[in-house]
């Protein structure tokens, strides 16, 4: 015999005790201890009624209950000392992935976002090895080495290096480059039980600096990934911008820019510049471009070349600088951005670059030109924002999840 369904009555108190849980859940994101008194004044519930709810939750597993606040060294002159909750870091995780065409990398964080394990995994990038199996064994090494189950891990964000739609695919295009760098990764862990999205490298990268990097403080910037190749995340007025089919960062329009003409990156051009500069005899021999040898002839090279007053290596970087000041006027006169930040591996090494790319930028920009920023953030930049979206992801969708069940006396972290 089936069940009837609720009257409306009783789908209402349903929905409106699961909207307050979802209050008092979200309130426990943004602290690390709180009383009931705590919650009441952040969400405006009944004393009864957030008690029942934090009792529920510690039940659910998403909180824990702490020591008093007298316990905790708070002074109380009479009654009782109120009860404390906390969320639990440990009642699931997230895993962020940076499945990128030379390296596959993944990254485990707990529910406060502290990072737990990180593994790379060197990938061939003409090989046929699938890319999906890379990406299950990185994950499984990462979970590993955090020491957490993988059924504690509640969403995956990973980040490819080609545009994605809502539902995380990607286009046919670029010789099926797109499809091969994404091959059905959404799907794939889907099916696995995990929340799952699967974004553009840049767009991921755009949301690391804007959380962690140096887009901080900034509501309208760009995220410009230059290494081998350009791709860009935007944010405007603090949204991050994915166009109808999420290309909105490709850069094919560079090759229609006067004195740039591709998407080729610094770390890709100055790799090239180099060497037919070393073949061309123009360079002396004592330039470390000509001592270098030509297997290990890279951007690296060329900027501690500068560095030390090398004078065909600080021409590649002028060279360098009236390029990028050409892709920055475009990119921040389209945006009407406050900031551009170089993101990635090569961003540490700007130092000599950034000061005259912005001089010249200056000169073909109505002012004022948008600031030019170094990430700090380092190559893992696509990991940290697959981390940070996932974290994201998790917290909006929390009241619908099943979070680890805590195990009895054990210390729970934070």
């Amino acid at each position: 015999m089936s069940r009837e369904l609720p009257r409306e009555d009783e789908k209402y108190a349903f929905a409106l005790r699961r909207a307050n849980a979802a209050a008092v859940l979200e309130y426990a994101w943004s602290t690390t201890a709180f009383t009931a008194s705590d919650a009441i004044a952040a969400t405006g519930l009944t004393r009864s009624t957030v008690i029942a709810l934090c009792d529920d939750l510690v039940e659910r597993g998403w909180f824990a209950e702490l020591p008093n606040a007298r316990a905790a060294g708070e002074e109380y002159r009479k009654g009782r000392p109120a009860r404390r909750y906390g969320l639990r870091a440990d009642a699931g995780s997230v895993v962020g992935v940076d499945a990128g065409q030379h390296c596959v990398t993944a990254a485990v964080a707990d529910l406060r976002g502290r990072e737990l394990a990180r593994v790379h995994t060197e990938v061939d990038p003409d090989g046929i090895e699938d890319r999906v199996s890379i990406a299950d064994r990185t994950i499984a090494k990462a979970l590993d080495a955090a020491g957490v189950l993988e059924r504690s891990v509640l969403c995956a964000a990973v980040g490819v290096p080609a545009p994605t739609d809502l539902d995380g695919a990607s286009p046919d295009g670029e010789f099926e480059f797109w499809s091969r760098m994404n091959p059905g990764f959404a799907a794939h862990f889907r099916e696995r039980g995990w929340l799952t999205e699967v974004e553009n490298d840049a767009n991921l990268a755009a949301l690391a600096e804007g959380a962690l990097g140096a887009g901080v403080g900034a509501s309208s910037y760009i995220a410009l990934m230059s290494g081998e190749r350009f791709g860009a995340g935007y944010v405007v007025d603090g949204h991050l911008v994915r166009g109808k089919r999420g290309a909105a960062g490709e850069l094919r329009l560079l090759s229609l820019v006067e004195g740039v003409g591709s998407t080729h990156g610094i770390a890709a051009l100055l790799r090239t510049w180099a060497l037919d500069l070393r073949t061309s005899g123009a360079v002396s021999d004592d330039s470390l471009i000509m001592k270098t040898p030509k297997e290990q002839l890279g951007a690296e090279i060329v900027f501690h070349a500068a560095e030390a007053g090398d004078p065909a290596a600080l021409a590649l970087l002028d060279r360098m600088a009236e390029r990028l000041a050409r892709i920055c006027a475009v990119l921040g006169g389209l945006l009407d951005v406050e900031r551009i930040v170089f993101s990635g591996a090569v961003a540490e090494s700007l130092g000599l670059l950034l000061p005259r790319t912005a001089a010249r930028l200056d000169e073909l920009t109505h002012p004022p030109a948008p600031e030019l920023a170094a990430s700090p953030l380092g190559g893992g930049v696509v990991t940290l924002g697959a981390l940070a979206r996932a974290l994201e992801i998790v917290r909006t969708n929390a009241i619908a999840l099943d979070p680890l069940a805590p195990m009895r006396e054990q210390t729970i972290p934070f």
